[in-house]
């Protein structure tokens, strides 16, 4: 059976200069003609049309056409697009327009794109990356999402599954050919390739996590004693009042977040409950999801009244590669010799801030701009390469006890990197990755 032919607005919702409407598969074509009742334009040529109803010949908006034939399109279907003006009268006439015609319907979250994967035109990973693009807030999450659309982490799984394919090969043929006049001790050769695979996958997986801080944010956790100018200090970075600041200590009692973008990467910074012996039951669960927040953080701000002493709560949560603050500069003046290092700010000057700003820029940016191999963007990615590592692992393990034995687990190892890709066993993936898809992409 020829599948439904789909339309939707493939660009932003609301009212807009420009709108475009896209329709794919068989009907694309004749609905284009029903709309223009003009012959379809010459292939992948913008075209200006008059849009009409098809039933009443009623001008409906005048506009651009663009016919892909397929499979020479993005889905790999016939595809149609109206670029009209977008008004919201506009694009509910043009799509109610579209749906009168036989075998049209309207596209559900994610379809144009899964058409595409099941259509060839593009893998699983590549339509995760697609989907980060589109999604993509930052220039950091932009380059990481590009790459991810292009291929350069299918490229390493496909690399890594005709290795997998070689070792398979190798084992299997020992176990289905025993009696062939054949190399001896083929399942041995495999060993090598397994081991080698084993320690790329232990690289990939030791990134620190690097590509989904990208995609969720850089955390960053400012901690300190009560009254130290913390809140101060997140209301200074973020330009606005986004927490409560008060003489009265213990204020803060939850965490409160705000999200920038430093160096091109997202960021999100947490003021935190004043580290203190707690005065009651309310502000003892304040400081441990003080200390909490801080634990998981990337990277923390401590933040102490210039001159004053480091409290040693605070000291105990700050390493060597944290930051620390000397805060209320307008207050205490500048830093004395003997000190320890750290950035003297005044949130009520702005003494000091560009200076911390450019510290949290270097920071993040050492930890997240480094253009290396492509990292892992997904919790899928890391479980399924986690899984195959595990695999791999036991079948070097197992060929020392027959061949048998191991050719289970390597076959476990490429099901899990052909789920990356979608080469194996996704149908139980799909609606899970193209749900996230909004309408029209």
């Amino acid at each position: 059976m020829k599948p439904d032919t789909i339309v939707a607005l493939a660009s932003g919702a609301g009212r807009a200069g420009v709108a475009v409407i896209r329709l794919s598969g068989p009907a694309a074509g004749a609905t284009l003609h029903a709309l223009t009742a003009r012959d379809l334009p010459k292939p992948r040529a913008a075209t200006r049309e008059a849009f009409c109803d098809p039933h009443t010949g009623a001008s409906l908006d005048d506009g651009l056409a663009l016919w892909f034939p397929g499979p020479a399109s993005f889905t790999g279907e016939d595809v149609a697009e109206l670029h009209i003006h977008g008004g919201p009268a506009v694009i509910a006439a043009i799509i109610d327009a579209c749906l009168s015609q036989p075998g049209v319907r309207v596209a559900e979250p994610g379809e144009y794109t899964r058409r595409a994967f099941e259509n060839g035109k593009l893998d699983l990973a590549e339509a995760e990356g697609l989907a980060d693009l589109v999604d993509a807030e930052t220039e950091g999450q932009r380059r990481q999402a590009l790459r991810q659309r292009r291929g350069a982490l299918s490229a390493v799984y496909e690399g890594w599954r005709s290795r997998l394919i070689e070792a398979a090969a190798l084992i299997e043929a020992e176990i289905d050919f025993p009696d062939e006049d054949l190399p001896g001790a083929l399942a041995q050769r495999a060993g090598p390739i397994l081991q080698a695979l084993a320690a790329d996958m232990g690289q990939h997986l030791d990134d620190a996590h690097r590509g989904e801080r990208i995609r969720d944010g850089y955390r960053i956790a400012i901690i300190g004693p009560p009254n130290a100018g913390k809140s101060s200090l997140l209301n200074a970075l973020a330009q606005r009042e986004a927490a409560i600041v008060s003489e009265i200590p213990g204020t803060t009692r939850d965490v409160v977040e705000v999200r920038l973008v430093l160096a091109g990467y997202p960021v999100w910074i947490a003021d935190t409950a004043g580290l203190r012996e707690a005065a009651d039951a309310i502000e003892a669960e304040g400081v441990r999801r003080a200390l909490e927040r801080a634990e998981e953080a990337d990277l923390r701000v401590g933040v102490v009244e210039a001159g004053g002493d480091v409290p040693g709560a605070v000291s105990a949560m700050l390493g060597a590669a944290d930051i620390l603050v000397r805060s209320k500069l307008d207050l205490h003046g500048p830093a004395h010799a003997g000190e320890t290092p750290a950035v003297h700010v005044s949130a009520t000057t702005g003494e000091g801030l560009r200076d911390l700003e450019a510290l949290l820029a270097e920071r993040v940016a050492h930890a997240l701009g480094r253009e290396e191999a492509p990292v892992l963007t997904r919790a899928r990615h890391r479980r399924l390469v986690q899984d195959a590592q595990l695999a791999i692992v036991g079948a070097q393990a197992a060929i020392a006890n027959g061949p048998e034995y191991a050719a289970e687990d390597v076959r476990r190892a490429a099901t899990a990197i052909g789920r990356l890709t979608g080469r194996i066993d996704v149908e139980d993936l799909l609606d899970e990755i193209f749900s996230s898809f909004c309408i029209g992409k």
